[in-house]
C-alpha cells in the first residue's frame, strides 16, 4: 500500500487500519488534495484482503474544523477568462463529483469502517463520519453540518446519509440550523454509537470495537455488509433475494468449517477469510 500522504497516514495494528487526518496545526482542516488522498487510502484499504476493519480518525485538537476556506476560495479559481457561463458551471460540477467520490469511496469500502470523533467536527467531517459504518466519540465533541451558517448547501454526501442514521427530523434540523450537537444528543439520537469519557477512552474504545469486527470470519463480516448495504438501497424484499443468492454462493466457506471446529473445541476461531 502507499504511504506518501502530505494531509494524512494510515497505520496499521494487525487487521485493523487506522486512517489519521494529519494536519493538526492547521485544526485538519480539509483541502482538495486531503479529499483526494482519503480517497486513495479508502481505495487501496478496500483492495488490502489482509484488513478487515478500518478507523477514520483525527489528530490533534479536533477531529476536523471543516472545510479549510482559504483552499476552498483557491478550488473555485479554475475560471478561464473567456469561460461562458455554461463552462463555469460545468467545472463546478465536475469538481462537487470528484468531491464526492471520497465519501463514496469511504461508503464503498467493503471492510467495516468506525469513525472515531473528538473535539469539533464540522462540515466536511460530518460527510466523512456519515459515510462510515460506525461512529463513536468523546465526550468532548460536536457535530454541525456547517455549511448552512456559511450560506452553502452541503454537497458531498451529509444530506443524502444523515437521515438514514438520524431520522427525518433530526437531520433536518441539523441541516436547516447549523447548530452543534454534542456528544449527548449524538448518542441519543443514534448518531453515534458509544460516547467514552476522553480522547484516550475513544482510541481504546474504538480500537476495541474494530477488533472485535476483525476477529470475526471477514468473509462473513464483508457479506454482512454487502447484504446489509444493498437491502439500505433497493427495501427489504430486494434485500432477502440478495442474501439468499449470496449465501448460496459463499455458505460452505473454509470460514464456516474453521468456526465449527473453534466451538467444538472452545477457542477463537483463526479465519482466513476462504
Amino acid at each position: 500500500m502507499t504511504d506518501s500522504y502530505d494531509d494524512l497516514r494510515v497505520e496499521r495494528d494487525g487487521h485493523v487500519a487506522e486512517v489519521v487526518l494529519d494536519r493538526p496545526n492547521k485544526l485538519n482542516a480539509v483541502t482538495l488534495g486531503m479529499f483526494h488522498e482519503l480517497r486513495r487510502a479508502f481505495e487501496e484499504l478496500d483492495a488490502d484482503d489482509d484488513v478487515r476493519a478500518v478507523i477514520l480518525r483525527g489528530e490533534g485538537r479536533m477531529f476536523t474544523a471543516g472545510l479549510d476556506l482559504i483552499a476552498g476560495m483557491a478550488m473555485l479559481q479554475f475560471n478561464d477568462p473567456g469561460d461562458s457561463p455554461a463552462t463555469r458551471s460545468r467545472k463546478l460540477y465536475e469538481l462537487i463529483k470528484d468531491l464526492q467520490r471520497t465519501t463514496n469511496a469511504i461508503a464503498a469500502c467493503r471492510h467495516p469502517t468506525v469513525a472515531a470523533v473528538h473535539g469539533r467536527c464540522l462540515g466536511a467531517g460530518v460527510d466523512f463520519i456519515t459515510a462510515c459504518d460506525m461512529r463513536v466519540c468523546s465526550a468532548d465533541a460536536t457535530f454541525s453540518v456547517f455549511e448552512t451558517r456559511i450560506a452553502l448547501v452541503a454537497d458531498v454526501g451529509t444530506l443524502q446519509r444523515l437521515t438514514g442514521i438520524v431520522g427525518k427530523g433530526v437531520a433536518r434540523e441539523m441541516a436547516f440550523t447549523g447548530r452543534y450537537v454534542d456528544a449527548d444528543r449524538a448518542l441519543r439520537t443514534g448518531l453515534v454509537n458509544e460516547v467514552h469519557e476522553d480522547h484516550e477512552a475513544l482510541l481504546a474504545g474504538a480500537r476495541a470495537l474494530a477488533g472485535e469486527v476483525a476477529a470475526n470470519s471477514p468473509l462473513a463480516v464483508r457479506g454482512t455488509k454487502r447484504v446489509m448495504d444493498y437491502t439500505d438501497e433497493h427495501g427489504v424484499a430486494a434485500g432477502l433475494e440478495f442474501v439468499a443468492q449470496w449465501n448460496t454462493a459463499f455458505l460452505h466457506s473454509h470460514d464456516l468449517a474453521e468456526a465449527m471446529t473453534a466451538w467444538l473445541e472452545k477457542r477463537p476461531g483463526d479465519y482466513t477469510g476462504g
